[in-house]
């Protein structure tokens, strides 16, 4: 049973990523607004905020990292939503394929996608003067810390996909979650806000995980926050996954 999910999942993956290959576009638009970000607070803002860092893109990158994620999981419901509405799930159910592969394919796809985008921005920030003196193993973290976080998102995103009514219902869902980052650590530190919006950008689950990577970077003792980015991400993803399975069985019922 278990050789053949994964035999089912790399199948319709590959036909997930077939269709990001002929429309590279969308990952090229998931990458021009946080770009955009960097660019615009690096070089409009990035002169009047002390963030406490010789160079401003140092501090931001991990922010626009987490919104890069947060605006690319947005076409996971939208590509899912387009497979509810023609029908492609009633034929894969008519076939003698797992179940469950066919939202896997989908999830990895949007892993993939994600992960590429988030190379382009890093890339972007290493021309804008970004750098690291990061080892292996800090990169490494930084990098399951962001596939972590992508799954957790993804799997959030695989709700409206499944359950929206319109294509702008399915992908509007992000909004939010791009919106997030902005109360948080990602552009300034958390000490500059006033009590209430601190208290809530101290203890939401994108500031540890911003923090966590930062310190990553820049080489610093990592200390708890690695461990409650891991704890938030590892926690949505769960809560996410059984909300997810559960409105598919339903869908598909």
């Amino acid at each position: 049973m278990t050789t053949h999910f994964f035999a089912d999942t790399t199948l319709l993956l590959g036909r997930s990523l077939r269709h990001i290959t002929r429309s590279v576009d969308t990952i090229i638009t998931t990458t021009i607004m946080p770009i955009a970000f960097m660019l615009l607070f690096v070089y409009v803002f990035g002169g009047a905020i002390d963030a406490g860092s010789d160079s401003y893109v140092q501090y931001l990158l991990p922010g626009i990292l987490l919104i890069t994620i947060a605006s690319g999981i947005s076409y996971t419901a939208f590509r899912l939503f387009l497979d509810m509405k023609s029908g492609i799930f009633e034929r894969f159910q008519s076939m003698p394929i797992a179940r469950s592969s066919v939202l896997w394919a989908h999830v990895l796809t949007s892993l993939v996608a994600n992960l590429i985008s988030v190379v382009v921005v890093v890339l972007v920030a290493l021309l804008m003067g970004f750098r690291s003196g990061a080892g292996v193993l800090s990169w490494l973290s930084v990098a399951g810390i962001l596939v972590l976080f992508t799954l957790a998102l993804t799997w959030i995103a695989v709700i409206p996909g499944l359950s929206a009514k319109t294509p702008d219902g399915a992908s509007a869902f992000s909004y939010p979650l791009i919106f997030l980052p902005f109360i948080s650590s990602a552009f300034v530190p958390t000490d500059t806000m006033p009590g209430p919006l601190r208290a809530f950008a101290e203890n939401q689950p994108v500031t540890s995980i911003i923090d966590a990577i930062r310190a990553l970077f820049s080489e610093q003792p990592v200390g708890n926050d690695i461990w409650i980015a891991l704890g938030w991400c590892v926690g949505i993803l769960v809560v996410a996954y059984l909300f997810a399975m559960n409105t598919y069985r339903r869908k598909i019922s």
